[in-house]
């Protein structure tokens, strides 16, 4: 099964850190997706940019309109992603235990639908 590990913090805490903590953590993520990818369950990962970079697009009546960033009630945004393949949820849960980002946040487990017509990647 394809999971989306879809990791939260708090972007202003996040940037308090040192310089060293945050490079150190992004190292450890990225060791991570080398484990993972020996293992076969890698697909993608990647951090984000921080939400202030981020415009939100919404169509009403046929119309897009574009708003700067998410304004949402949360001290925590998406601060980015670990796609993976995992044989259930409880493996897929115990990837998420490694990520760094959790232990600063938190990550949520999701499962991926499979569509029938998408393009190959």
């Amino acid at each position: 099964m394809t999971f989306m590990l879809i990791v939260h913090h708090d972007e202003n805490a996040f940037a308090r850190m040192s310089e060293a903590t945050r490079r150190d953590m992004l190292a450890e993520s990225v060791q991570l997706t080398h484990q993972l990818h020996a293992n076969g369950q890698y697909l993608s990962a990647s951090p984000l940019h921080p939400s202030t970079t981020a415009v939100i697009v919404r169509v009403r009546d046929g119309k897009p309109m574009v708003t700067d960033g998410p304004f949402v009630e949360t001290r925590e945004q998406i601060a980015g992603y670990f796609l993976i393949q995992a044989s259930d949820i409880e493996e897929a849960t115990a990837i998420a235990a490694q990520v760094p980002g959790a232990r600063i946040g938190s990550v949520e487990v999701r499962p991926v639908r499979d569509v029938e017509g998408l393009p190959a990647v």
